[in-house]
């Protein structure tokens, strides 16, 4: 099986990346869709506004945030499809979650990715 990466979406893109997907709800800002370099922008796997404005503004601790994020995505009728979508990506290649987030060790994209390799 292969490998599902985090990177921002800010770096170039790389032979190693295989299947990329953007998993920010919002489209990141300096970036053309071209340079971008996208096999699939999954918005509706991201947060909710609110939950993001709450971890970005420093309300929540990333604890806190990872067990709301869970259920989000528990309560979100398209993360099923999205998850199976991804499995059966990684029999082909690897799998790169992208996200314009400065910090690639806490934030949305470690979780979806803890889901995904479940």
């Amino acid at each position: 099986m292969s490998e599902v990466f985090i990177k921002r979406i800010y770096d170039p893109a790389s032979e190693v990346d295989g299947f990329r997907v953007l998993v920010d709800r919002l489209w990141p800002r300096g970036v053309s869709k071209e340079n971008a370099a996208l096999d699939m922008w999954a918005k509706d796997m991201a947060p909710s506004n609110e939950l993001r404005r709450k971890y970005h503004n420093n309300l929540v601790q990333f604890d806190l945030f990872r067990d709301n994020y869970i259920k989000e995505l528990e309560n979100n009728e398209e993360t099923k499809a999205f998850v199976s979508s991804i499995n059966s990506r990684l029999n082909e290649a690897n799998v790169t979650l992208l996200t314009a987030s400065k910090n690639v060790v806490e934030n949305h994209a470690t979780v979806l990715r803890e889901l995904i390799l479940k």
